[in-house]
């Protein structure tokens, strides 16, 4: 009954970190470093989850068409040491986000940095994932 038990759990752990493996990627696995993208828009919704956060951001085009953009940003953790609280992005806030746009054409992209009505400038990207060292990863010791 012991080594059912252990060869059970064992099982179990397996399953749920490979799951968690797959579930994150490198960077250029899905998102392209030579398409940078800006947009200007008005956050939807911030989800707070790992691997990875995510900011959804409503972007007008000139025709007045609007397209709901989601950013993949750094894991949680990772942005509460880069200056980011549970209250930095509220729903209807405007903000300016920087990325690297997805390689499939949706409006998906890795987020960089997120700049606010007050010109502050936070970093969101994920560092050492295979995203581009632009330099604005202010914890990337190449930067210094």
């Amino acid at each position: 009954m012991g080594e059912r038990l252990t060869a059970l759990v064992v099982g179990a752990l397996t399953a749920a970190m490979s799951a968690h493996v797959i579930a994150h990627h490198a960077f250029a696995a899905e998102f392209d470093a030579d398409r940078p993208v800006k947009v200007a828009g008005t956050v939807t919704k911030m989800e707070w989850v790992n691997p990875h956060s995510w900011l959804y951001v409503d972007v007008k085009s000139p025709d007045g068409q609007v397209t709901n953009w989601a950013f993949e940003l750094g894991p949680v953790n990772a942005l509460y040491r880069r200056g980011w609280t549970k209250h930095s992005v509220p729903a209807g806030i405007e903000v300016v986000v920087e990325g690297y746009a997805a390689k499939n054409g949706q409006a998906k992209a890795n987020g960089r940095t997120v700049k606010f009505p007050d010109g502050r400038e936070l970093f969101a990207g994920s560092s050492g994932t295979g995203a581009p060292n632009d330099g604005r990863d202010p914890t990337d010791r190449n930067n210094k």
